[in-house]
């Protein structure tokens, strides 16, 4: 399929779908969204509830389901730096983005000039394989479609970010998020942008406890699912 580099509202790029009229990201702004769902109602979320609990260091194992630009793993390392979290990193994804389009987008120029060797690394280092990137920071990242994930008990939080249901249905379904909540640990959270009535429906069923949240720019409302 036709794929080209385009720019969201806030300026940042992300890569479009022509055929399916899809982006990886908001066209209402790719960081942005990136920002406030996946770090403000994910990590930060997850931090807030974790930081006195713990005489040591917050850790968290996170699992992103559509690792495509790195652009939520480089906020996330960002942040890991910043909160002195210790972030065990999966990203699954079925079809890589290419180099060469990664070398299109602009996301350290907008976040974090002085990083770009370690945007760069993230997507450098090889696949199937725990890379530690940073000492507060270790990627492992798996080709792998999402309906073949296996893990049980592993992760403290999932990104959701996958295609939009009116694309990829089936990655939207009761059967996808019987998985997701496997792979969770006890009082895990799942974070999407998502907020269509059935898949707050599917998530319910399996029994996530389920919020309908303020959405990024452009969008009325997200989901945060936390396993029970």
């Amino acid at each position: 399929m036709k794929r080209k580099i385009i720019t969201t509202a806030d300026g940042s790029k992300t890569i479009q779908i022509e055929d399916w009229n899809e982006q990886y990201h908001s066209k209402h702004g790719a960081i942005q969204e990136a920002q406030h769902v996946f770090l403000k109602e994910g990590l930060q979320y997850y931090y807030s509830l974790n930081k006195n609990c713990h005489a040591e260091l917050v850790e968290a194992s996170i699992l992103e389901i559509g690792f495509g630009t790195g652009l939520n793993a480089f906020l996330t390392l960002l942040h890991a730096d910043a909160l002195n979290i210790k972030i065990n990193y999966v990203g699954v994804e079925a079809y890589p983005v290419s180099i060469d389009e990664i070398n299109q987008l602009n996301y350290v120029e907008l976040i974090s000039a002085e990083n770009q060797t370690v945007f760069n690394e993230l997507h450098k280092v090889s696949w199937e394989k725990v890379h530690e990137i940073t000492s507060n920071f270790k990627l492992h990242k798996r080709k792998q479609f999402f309906s073949d994930i296996e893990d049980v008990n592993q992760f403290d939080l999932i990104y959701f970010d996958a295609f939009g249901a009116r694309v990829q249905p089936e990655l939207w379904s009761k059967t996808i998020f019987e998985t997701m909540y496997k792979a969770l640990k006890r009082n895990g959270v799942l974070v999407t942008y998502a907020a269509i009535g059935q898949v707050k429906r599917n998530m319910q069923a399996l029994g996530f406890i389920v919020e309908r949240l303020k959405g990024p720019p452009g969008k009325r409302h997200m989901l945060r699912a936390t396993k029970k």
